[in-house]
């Protein structure tokens, strides 16, 4: 287990107000992938091991932490990471998060997690079953 860092910002929980999603722009936030959190990392990856990222915070941290060459490098700085379906995830193997809001970019990062296909199911069954979303709801493991 590695412990990272990312200041969430209030644009994070906003719809995304743009006609073209690939217009919208992230608000930048702060974060912080630590050279023992990347060593671990490796090491875990080089032993076979599956990453899993524990929220959507977690996921795009690990990710905005990956060089031009796809390596993952210790960093700290701001990020404006926006994940979108067609995003090639090259850190995180698995991911636990929320049942998010539509249009958000939190529900993008899923869907570009698990699949436009996989995600819609997944939140169609959450509707009919009445999980509870946002923060303190139910939550879903993609893999």
């Amino acid at each position: 287990m590695v412990t990272l860092t990312l200041h969430v910002g209030p644009g994070t929980f906003l719809p995304v107000k743009t006609s073209e999603v690939e217009a919208h722009v992230m608000h930048p936030e702060w974060f912080q992938v630590s050279e023992q959190a990347v060593r671990t990392i490796r090491e875990a990856k080089q032993a076979g091991g599956r990453i899993v990222a524990v929220g959507t915070t977690a996921a795009r941290s690990l990710e905005s932490a990956v060089d031009a060459s796809g390596n993952l490098v210790p960093q700290s700085g701001e990020t404006r990471l926006f994940i979108i379906p067609g995003f090639h995830f090259q850190v995180v193997d698995v991911l636990l998060t929320n049942f998010h809001f539509p249009e958000t970019t939190l529900l993008m990062l899923v869907s570009a997690f698990a699949g436009i296909d996989l995600a819609r199911g997944a939140y169609e069954l959450a509707v009919k079953e009445r999980y509870r979303f946002y923060s303190y709801g139910d939550a879903m493991l993609i893999d």
